[in-house]
């Protein structure tokens, strides 16, 4: 029988606890749901800045490939975690960080979350006043109508998230493929596009680490939603199918369109291609499918930051947070690959962490909740240290790196020391 407490644990999404067997959800609900997460237009513009740095074939599909192969893998195994507990990130870095520990992980996850939904805010005013003349003097009317907005179907919760999801994503799939037809019309073929010379060259590890950080992020904090699945199989299937093939997608799609047209903004390509209605129907669902995951992914964050079971709360709160931002001149900001470069040096060591502590330290079974755990976990902290320090300043791929790192350091050191 429900009680008041489990009830309003389910209308708050369950931000401190397992996900119970009944609230578990199909690969049907899950899957568009992660990809509506990943189909995000700041991938267009990562997608823009490798395009023009490589030849079409075979050079830019294998660094596209390879890349998101890297992020799919990655996030799929979190996924997998996640679905055979039922618990996301931030609550799995309790085991792993600690549990004042875990604080850092809320911080870097909810900051980088809040950043990108500020952005995507920046994102929209922009492009509306390029493309449809929208006046600039009213940008902060249009911001703060988008940014409060576009948060509606996440304080409404997973439902929400589920249905809007299973209507854009078909939608925005069927639009860029349509725009991607029409472009590869203007390029002459396939000849044209293999007779196009990369213009601004970019070493391979750093398109690569670019790749990956564009949704890292995005990709360790897909357990929000991967924690709903109904098995660690199911989830793991439908992060990677999100991760490798959605996020890739998008990512093919900005390239295709910075080699083709110079820009990698699809929107802007629609409108080019005569097809402004489209165009911008497109932005609007790529935009809202994204934006709401962003916010949920703060408001899950920071709900275990306070320990505070109102994510509805935190939900607005960021929402507010990242309209200050957005006044602010985050989208201006001109260290948007440094930006991408970071996050793919500093996020992805927190889920080797993870990793290494569920599967070997742990073997897959994890105490409850409501056992106490040490402050500091000092083993997780001092691995996710060293091997964000190696993932910076080591040759190769970073996030790559960063994963290997601190799988294998913490495999290592929990050997000789108690977490």
């Amino acid at each position: 029988m429900d009680t008041p407490s489990s009830n309003y644990e389910a209308s708050e999404d369950y931000p401190l606890s397992p996900v119970p067997a009944h609230a578990r959800k199909s690969m049907v609900s899950l899957a568009p749901l992660l990809i509506g997460f990943t189909l995000y237009s700041g991938t267009l513009f990562a997608g823009g800045i490798v395009g023009p740095s490589f030849a079409f074939f075979p050079d830019l599909i294998l660094v596209i490939l390879v890349g998101n192969l890297i992020l799919g893998l990655y996030a799929a195994a979190l996924g997998y975690i996640a679905g055979q507990t039922g618990l996301n990130t931030v609550l799995l870095a309790r085991f792993s960080f600690g549990a004042v520990g875990s604080r850092w992980v809320d911080f870097i996850l909810g900051f980088t979350q809040i950043g990108w939904y500020a952005w995507g805010s920046g994102l929209i005013a922009d492009l509306l006043n390029t493309v449809v003349g929208f006046p600039t003097s009213l940008n902060w009317l249009l911001i703060i109508g988008v940014t409060y907005g576009f948060c509606v179907t996440a304080y409404i919760g997973y439902q929400a998230l589920d249905w809007l999801s299973r209507i854009a994503v078909p939608a925005m799939v069927i639009l860029m493929l349509w725009s991607l037809t029409v472009a590869t019309g203007d390029a002459g073929g396939w000849s044209g596009l293999t007779a196009m010379t990369p213009s601004e060259p970019l070493p391979l590890t750093v398109a690569i680490t670019i790749i990956v950080g564009t949704f890292v992020s995005g990709g360790t904090q897909a357990t929000n939603w991967s924690r709903f699945a109904t098995s660690g199989r199911t989830a793991a299937i439908a992060t990677l199918i999100a991760f490798f093939l959605g996020n890739g997608f998008l990512i093919f799609s900005g390239a295709y369109s910075a080699l083709v047209y110079d820009n990698s903004d699809i929107v802007q390509v629609m409108v080019q291609q005569g097809l402004l209605v489209w165009g911008l129907i497109l932005f609007f669902l790529n935009m809202w499918t994204t934006q709401d995951n962003t916010i949920y992914a703060f408001s899950v964050a920071g709900a275990h930051a306070f320990r505070t079971p109102k994510r509805h709360l935190v939900v607005l709160t960021g929402a507010t947070i990242a309209l200050a931002l957005t006044f602010g001149g985050i989208y201006a900001s001109e260290q948007f690959v440094n930006f991408l470069v970071l996050l793919g040096t500093f996020i992805p060591p927190i889920g080797g962490v993870i990793m290494a502590d569920f599967w070997l330290y742990r073997r897959g079974v994890l105490p409850a909740l409501s056992i106490p755990q040490p402050a500091m976990n000092w083993v997780g902290i001092g691995s996710y240290v060293v091997a964000a320090a190696i993932a910076y300043f080591a040759p190769g791929i970073t996030p790559l790196n960063g994963i290997i790192a601190a799988f294998a350091l913490y495999t290592v050191s929990s050997r000789f020391f108690q977490p």
